[in-house]
């Protein structure tokens, strides 16, 4: 049994940068990741383009070098994978961590699907797309609704309802009506969110306006039934005919996992973890939290821009030590 000094868990552009900073510091370390290399990057819808330019995607002080202005999805993946291949990182792909506990002897007993390890310290780079906020509504469970949208040419001439008003709700609405598909949207506030895409929200607000795509702002789904859908709006409710529901209202981060390690969460809605913001060590001493995880259910506070440092605070915590 190799015992290790670090052990990260998630394979994302953060994981992969805490890696990059272990082994510039010559420390054993293993990456584990329950799917593929950047694994929610790879489920991201296949045309997504991202928010941030691509030299703020870099990792490692390797260039990313893109021709368009902001890079989608294919030249993310493009990227990462060359990462790979340049640092070749001690990586177990599809193998995924069921359980972190510190042992009597101090040392982290990491369990998997496959095998346990022990480890000095453990990184949780977990970020936050592995599990949807459900809405909570009669016929949630019926195999028309969608938490996650891949591409929209299965939802072509089909009557579509997409929830939210987020960049991700934004996108689909916006590329299924542009393949042929009648689009309603269900918006909670009274707009689109300021978040989305600035070259992409007066798109949006163009189509409500003319009417190409029908919105339901101030209201809610109430219920999904087989060929319709029920929504609560301010002038009252009213039901629709529909063949897919594409709930994209947000994903939260595996919040039990993190309090299963013992890690401590904000007693609030947010449920923020607790960590030392110079460090990014938790509550227990050697475990450590990268990137979009450590904002609980603020899963818009941390990017990959943002949150590399969070590689080199935490390398520099544990080589100090």
């Amino acid at each position: 049994m190799t015992q290790y000094d670090l052990i990260i868990i998630g394979g994302g552009p953060i994981g992969l940068a805490c890696a990059i900073e272990a082994q510039k510091k010559n420390l054993r370390y293993l990456i584990i990741e329950k799917g593929a290399i950047v694994n929610s990057i790879f489920n991201y819808p296949l045309y997504m383009t991202f928010f941030s330019t691509a030299e703020r995607l870099e990792i490692g002080d390797i260039p990313f070098n893109c021709l368009a202005p902001k890079p989608g999805r294919q030249e993310a993946l493009e990227y990462y994978r060359n990462i790979h291949r340049y640092f070749n990182f001690e990586i177990h792909l599809f193998e995924k961590v069921i359980s972190v506990e510190k042992q009597e002897n101090l040392l982290f007993k990491i369990t998997s699907d496959k095998n346990w390890y022990e480890s000095k310290n453990v990184v949780i780079a977990t970020g936050f797309y592995d599990i949807p906020i459900e809405m909570n509504v009669k016929g949630e469970n019926l195999p028309k609704v969608r938490h996650y949208y891949k591409e929209a040419h299965e939802y072509a001439f089909r009557n579509i309802l997409v929830v939210g008003a987020n960049n991700s709700s934004v996108d689909a609405a916006l590329e299924c009506w542009r393949k042929g598909a009648n689009v309603t949207m269900v918006i909670r506030k009274n707009e689109i969110n300021n978040r989305v895409k600035y070259w992409v929200k007066p798109d949006i607000e163009n189509r409500i306006a003319e009417g190409s795509i029908k919105a339901y702002f101030e209201s809610n789904i109430t219920e999904i039934r087989e060929n319709e859908v029920e929504i609560e709006t301010p002038n009252g409710k009213v039901t629709i005919e529909n063949d897919f529901v594409l709930a994209l209202t947000g994903y939260k981060p595996d919040l039990s996992f993190l309090e299963n390690m013992g890690i401590e969460l904000s007693n609030d809605e947010l449920k923020i973890p607790i960590y030392n913001p110079e460090t990014m060590e938790t509550n227990v001493e050697g475990l450590f939290l990268a990137g979009v995880v450590c904002g609980g259910m603020q899963t818009h506070k941390w990017f990959i821009e943002n949150s590399r440092v969070h590689a080199n605070m935490i390398v520099d915590c544990i080589t100090s030590k």
